[in-house]
């Protein structure tokens, strides 16, 4: 009987033995798991970070870039004061002056008109206001009542035009 007792403070002391030997181990893990936990932690800040000076920088770019077109403008602003306190006999050469000084920031900036007349009716770059009987082939845009324009590919304004329903029987 005396084995059958010593067997359980052997097995006992085996245990002690183990989970003393399992402790290093167990706080190797623990320090990994917060090494790990602590990078991420930063990690995910920096990240944070990033993204809020991303969105701030674009902010900037984007007030920049209407800054600089704003400013494009002011020049034309100007020559339509200047041509206000002029003669009348110079006025159509000078708003023809405005108008390619206009037309050339437009042009700097990507932004161009659209050409309509005479070509069919395409619903994606311009809006039919009208639909009347005319000579042209059904469906040919015959007129113009507001110049569409795109920028660089992208419409920014639909041509508002009349479109040919064909001869009227």
């Amino acid at each position: 009987m005396k084995e059958d007792t010593s067997e359980p403070n052997e097995s006992k002391q085996d245990l002690t033995r183990s989970a003393d030997a399992a402790s290093p181990a167990l706080e190797d893990l623990q320090k990994a798991y917060n090494d790990l936990n602590s990078r991420y932690l930063r990690l995910a800040a920096d990240f944070d970070n990033y993204r809020k000076r991303m969105a701030r920088e674009i902010d900037a770019r984007t007030t920049f870039a209407i800054e600089e077109f704003a400013v494009e403008l002011l020049e034309v602003m100007d020559n339509f004061e200047r041509a206000e306190k002029t003669e009348r006999a110079g006025l159509p050469e000078g708003m023809e002056q405005i108008r390619k000084l206009f037309a050339t920031i437009l042009e700097r900036h990507g932004i161009g008109p659209m050409e309509c007349r005479n070509l069919p009716f395409d619903p994606e770059r311009q809006e039919a206001i009208a639909y009347v009987p005319s000579d042209a082939r059904e469906g040919t845009v015959i007129d113009e009542a507001i110049r569409g324009y795109c920028m660089q590919d992208k419409v920014i304004r639909y041509a508002k035009v009349v479109v040919s329903k064909g001869k009227e029987e």
